[in-house]
């Protein structure tokens, strides 16, 4: 332990301890934009440097660790002048016109400049403009690009994919994809940690909110939406309401009052999946296909891109079935459009997600009789799914619980946990128990596999079902994915059936929540799921009652021909750029 006094504050804390955490112990807060506990401390914004006794130049808080009986200074005259002078030199590189930019009011950038009182630059203005694809998912705005490095560092070190790099020097210095390719020829899993992570608008997800109000508006088109499990969690946090308040039945009324047809809770479609997977696992199992490499989840799409785009010979090991967004849209394009009388095309299948990668899986052919088209029609994530909300001067106070609509109403508590690392395998073990014993286990009984910190990468657990000897793992963020797929494929672990979500804490994490610079809610938004399965009512996939009746009335039974028809996928119908470029990267990496 160190004593240190940092503006006129005594604290005791640990060595090696940076300045700007002794700081945050001692309640003050230092300014800063590049910087990313344990992630990103190379001071490149300047932001943080403060005044040390002793030392003639201002330090960078991020990266200078106290030593014993330190005085320092973190609002000296001459430290705000200097970081006055950091963020003008950052603005003059940094397109302010901040009311069009989608980021303005919740801007790390914007807020410092107010902080600091900047009303004119003093130095000439240079920004960097560059082309992109504006039909990707994830657009990147060169010009208000601040070189903080964090979409870097975000993707090296959480998600081990190198998307990004900063190329040139001086002036021209710029993050771009790495390699010199396009965005398109990348292997950009889409996870969206790099927008979730960036402190102004530079990058952000194509924003499709005006594909869904065209839709609410032609007469000719019945729009149905699905609210997945995650985005419950979050939405109330730019709204003003407190966790408590932001129901979901709230988020069914605010989209009748933007003129939505239907509405639908997506839990619904994760007990669907539920019973596909589990159906297919336990066949799998049986007939020894498993033995060697486990069978892997697929109802992450930034994870099935990881897979096929880093590890393509692993593909067959994905389940087929398809994700609870794509199982919604299937069972809309069918069974409730026969129900309603009316064409596939004429129905408009929307899914509220927290996930950017699912922008991307809406490509995905579905074909059904006469129809041949997609699943999904339009993906908003939760960011867009509030500015609707706002453009509409919807009042959230005044929203009221309102019901999801017949047919499908029913979810379980299996379904809701669905939006967090270890969800899917903890609803996916509570219906193969009871597949296999023929009576429900505990609710709680697998919840081993549940993420107990915010630092959980992975678990491992093994079960005992009858005979039956169960070796499961489950792993979020992609960097911890890659870690366990190459112990797999060095034979140093052995697992039966492994989830894998690519966002960091699972779809609670994703790309498409709200942002909050420099927090990790992830954990915190599990609970409230955690919360909800235990109130449920079933909390087991095969006890919803709308799913029985699907079955009875339209499927036969989980795996029927008609179930593969529209609830599985072929997952080698597409695949990702560069496959035979890092299969080959691959194997140069294996003992």
């Amino acid at each position: 332990m160190v004593k240190v006094t940092i503006d006129n504050k005594n604290i005791e804390v640990d060595e090696g301890t940076t300045i700007i955490e002794t700081a945050k112990l001692a309640g003050i807060e230092i300014p800063h934009l590049c910087y990313l506990k344990g992630i990103n401390q190379i001071a490149s914004c300047k932001v943080c440097s403060v005044e040390v006794e002793g030392i003639n130049n201002l330090v960078t808080a991020c990266n200078t660790p106290v030593s014993e009986n330190m005085v320092i200074h973190t609002n000296s005259p001459k430290a705000i002048l200097n970081r006055k002078k950091a963020v003008e030199l950052i603005l003059s590189e940094h397109d302010a016109r901040c009311p069009m930019c989608i980021r303005s009011g919740n801007c790390s950038l914007q807020k410092l400049s107010n902080d600091l009182n900047i009303r004119q630059l003093p130095f000439t203005e240079y920004i960097i403009k560059q082309d992109w694809d504006e039909n990707f998912p994830l657009i990147r705005n060169s010009a208000k690009c601040i070189r903080c490095m964090r979409c870097v560092q975000i993707c090296d070190k959480v998600q081990d994919l190198n998307i990004w790099e900063l190329s040139g020097t001086g002036l021209r210095a710029n993050i771009d994809v790495s390699g010199y390719n396009s965005i398109n020829e990348s292997s950009c899993s889409l996870c969206g940690q790099c927008i979730t992570h960036c402190p102004v608008g530079a990058l952000v997800e194509r924003d499709d909110t005006d594909l869904l109000r065209e839709a609410i508006f032609d007469p000719n088109k019945t729009v149905v939406v699905q609210v997945a499990p995650a985005v419950r969690t979050a939405w109330g946090e730019e709204m003003g309401l407190a966790r408590e308040e932001a129901t979901v039945n709230k988020i069914f009324d605010g989209l009748k009052q933007i003129g939505v047809d239907y509405v639908f809770d997506t839990t619904f479609s994760a007990d669907l999946t539920i019973m596909e997977e589990a159906t297919e696992f336990l066949e799998r199992y049986t007939k020894g296909e498993l033995k060697d490499r486990p069978m892997f989840t697929s109802c992450c799409p930034g994870w099935v891109r990881f897979i096929k785009g880093q590890y393509p010979h692993l593909v067959g090991q994905l389940s087929t079935a398809k994700s609870p967004m794509q199982m919604f849209g299937s069972v809309m394009k069918s069974y409730f459009a026969e129900t309603l009388n009316k064409d596939p095309s004429e129905i408009f299948s929307v899914a509220v997600m927290p996930c950017l990668a699912k922008k991307s899986e809406r490509e995905r052919d579905l074909y059904y009789k006469e129809f041949a088209g997609h699943d999904t029609d339009c993906v908003i994530t939760t960011r867009e799914l509030i500015r609707m909300f706002k453009i509409a001067n919807i009042n959230p106070k005044t929203l009221i619980d309102a019901d999801p609509d017949d047919l499908f109403k029913d979810g379980s508590g299996a379904g809701v946990i669905f939006g967090s690392t270890g969800g899917v395998m903890e609803a996916a073990l509570r219906t193969a128990y009871h597949s296999l014993t023929g009576e429900n286990p505990s609710a709680d009984a697998f919840k081993v596999v549940r993420r107990d910190s915010e630092k959980t990468g992975l678990v491992e657990a093994n079960f005992k079902i009858n005979d039956i000897d169960l070796h499961i793992a489950v792993v979020n963020g992609l960097a911890n994915t890659r870690k366990l797929i190459n112990d797999l494929e060095n034979s140093k672990k052995h697992f039966d059936f492994v989830e894998v979500m690519a966002c960091p804490g699972g779809c609670v994490g994703g790309g498409g929540q709200p942002i909050h610079d420099g927090e990790e809610l992830a954990f915190t938004r599990s609970k409230n799921l955690y919360f909800l399965d235990k109130n449920a009512n079933p909390r087991f996939s095969h006890e919803n009652q709308d799913i029985i009746n699907l079955y009875e009335n339209f499927f036969g039974e989980p795996n029927s021909h008609l179930a593969h028809q529209l609830l599985h996928t072929d997952h080698y119908s597409w695949q990702m750029p560069n496959v035979s470029k890092n299969e080959e990267l691959y194997y140069s990496t294996i003992d």
